[in-house]
């Protein structure tokens, strides 16, 4: 089967502001039209671009390209038409035709339709209205709708290259899109899942989130922390949370859990907000004996207070004893807790110095830890 892209870029966009048709402004550095162009490279054998006849530095752009280039009309309609006039040799079986301003598309939404193209002439994606629905008068609610088998239409809308043709050879006036067309000529249309994502950019605010789910301004920070705590009088020590038996125990001003104060100095590093001492200073007697909890819990606060979720935490434990293996589950565990994270979430493991330096004398306990953190 060979199958082919019209991506409609004819329209002018003025909601969007700017002054410059949407498809030609900027989205994380290159126009809005070669991020959806882009979509369908690997997901089609030919793509057609219908563009404005005004929109002559994009015609030039374009000009010695892979792409088909076809004037646009008056109304989508007329332009739809011109992409598929502009395939009449190519021999295709299915086509797809796609709102330029939905550079968002997935792989899998596009799949979604091309598969229904094998049982059905027409499929198209689609989410069902979930939000109630009102009408209204300017700033007061005058009724509600019943949101009972309403969904909102998404693009690619696919169909079997000579039903939509013909199908818009009989069609006169213009329409929303193309199912409309189909339908009007008869065809019966599938309904695919549409994704949330596959937005169609239409306000000013919309290159914003458009950028958010492309990754475009994605923060994503690491930390790194490490701690040390020698060995002292006492029957256990704390690691990760946990109590484990051991015939020394760690000093320290807190309760010495050397492995959360490292993820919690990974914490505070990935945010450039200091380290243990700066928020709990050894000097103040209040934190004397204290659990380390305590300062885990103010670093993940302070990244959801800053805007961040933390993605993950890895901890590593340097030691030759106690063993940290039959432990580590339950330290995971622990952790996650008072993280707020899932378990898989959360690594805890151990390694030894072999026995050199002072942890491979059995002098203390070191531990090293990196976490991720991303804007929220």
């Amino acid at each position: 089967m060979t199958t082919a892209a019209i991506i409609v870029a004819a329209g002018r966009g003025t909601r969007a502001g700017g002054g410059t048709p949407k498809q030609w402004r900027m989205l994380g550095g290159r126009v809005v039209a070669d991020w959806t162009i882009d979509r369908f490279r690997t997901q089609v054998e030919h793509i057609v671009l219908v563009l404005s006849p005004d929109d002559s530095g994009a015609w030039e752009a374009y000009r010695d390209s892979d792409l088909i280039l076809a004037p646009g009309g008056a109304d989508r309609a007329t332009s739809v038409r011109n992409g598929l006039d502009a395939l009449e040799d190519r021999e295709v079986d299915y086509v797809l035709i796609h709102d330029v301003a939905r550079p968002c598309v997935g792989a899998d939404v596009i799949q979604n339709v091309l598969h229904a193209l094998s049982k059905s002439q027409a499929a198209a994606p689609g989410l069902a209205v979930t939000d109630a629905l009102w009408t209204g008068d300017e700033s007061t609610v005058s009724g509600t709708r019943d949101r009972t088998g309403l969904f909102t239409a998404q693009t690619p809308q696919g169909f079997h290259y000579d039903a939509i043709t013909a199908a818009h050879a009989t069609h006169s006036g213009s329409a929303a899109d193309d199912v409309e067309v189909a339908r009007a000529a008869g065809l019966d249309v599938t309904i695919v899942p549409g994704d949330p994502d596959n937005i169609k950019i239409t306000r000013p605010e919309d290159f914003a989130r458009a950028e958010r789910i492309l990754g475009l301004n994605m923060d994503v920070r690491l930390g790194n922390g490490y701690d040390v705590h020698r060995f002292g009088d006492g029957d256990h020590v704390i690691l990760c949370g946990v109590k484990v038996p051991h015939d020394r125990g760690l000093q320290g001003h807190s309760d010495a859990d050397v492995g959360m104060h490292a993820v919690t100095d990974a914490i505070y590093g990935a945010l450039a907000q200091g380290d243990i001492g700066q928020h709990f200073p050894p000097s103040d007697p209040q934190w004397k004996g204290a659990a380390s909890e305590i300062f885990l819990r103010h670093a993940v606060e302070l990244a959801q207070t800053m805007g961040y979720r933390i993605s993950n935490a890895d901890c590593t434990l340097v030691c030759e004893y106690p063993k940290i293996g039959p432990h580590a589950e339950k330290m995971r565990q622990e952790m996650s807790r008072i993280m707020g994270l899932q378990v898989d979430q959360v690594s805890v493991k151990a390694t030894t110095s072999e026995r050199l330096g002072f942890t491979g004398r059995s002098e203390g306990i070191a531990s090293l830890a990196t976490a991720c953190l991303v804007k929220a």
